[in-house]
């Protein structure tokens, strides 16, 4: 039986919000694993969604959502670079996909990996599609989220203890 995916919810210091899902990994990701990661040798056993609350609408297409959009990725490259070092450090196969292009950062690219698709499959939260893009509506921040997702081979303890790590190191803080 799939274990049920956790949601916790962060402040950063700009009073921004952050949550992060660990969930195992969906069907679709078990069965194109080759696919998107052609040089893992090992399984998946989680997913880490990283969801943050952008300071405005990501529905149009303009120059100021693609600025902000652009600050969300980078934001999320920093953090999600620093968890992937630290468990490849532990010696388990870690990577994160860029949100821009779908494709692994640290490893050769394989298909292309799709944030919402993986949020509305493990979250449930609905995707519409919007000027040939689909956009994720989150049930709190509606269309002003910005998903993006790490893989690990880690078991549980360790992604724990190294995510805690990050996490203090970027000084966020759960919201109560």
């Amino acid at each position: 039986m799939r274990s049920l995916p956790t949601l916790k919810t962060y402040t950063k210091q700009s009073a921004q919000e952050v949550q992060i899902c660990i969930a195992p990994p969906h069907q679709f990701v078990l069965n194109q694993r080759q696919q998107l990661l052609p040089d893992w040798n090992v399984a998946i056993s989680y997913l880490i969604l990283i969801l943050q609350h952008s300071s405005i609408s990501l529905q149009e297409s303009s120059q100021k959502v693609a600025q902000e959009k652009d600050r969300l990725r980078i934001k999320f490259i920093r953090f999600g670079s620093s968890l992937v070092l630290a468990l490849q450090k532990q010696g388990y196969q870690s990577d994160l996909f860029d949100p821009r292009t779908g494709y692994p950062l640290f490893a050769p690219p394989g298909i292309t990996f799709d944030d919402n698709a993986v949020v509305k499959a493990i979250l449930n939260y609905p995707v519409s599609s919007h000027r040939q893009c689909s956009l994720l509506i989150h049930p709190v921040w509606g269309n002003q989220v910005y998903p993006s997702t790490i893989v690990t081979s880690a078991p549980s303890s360790i992604l724990d203890s190294c995510l805690r790590q990050i996490i203090a190191n970027q000084n966020w803080k759960p919201k109560n």
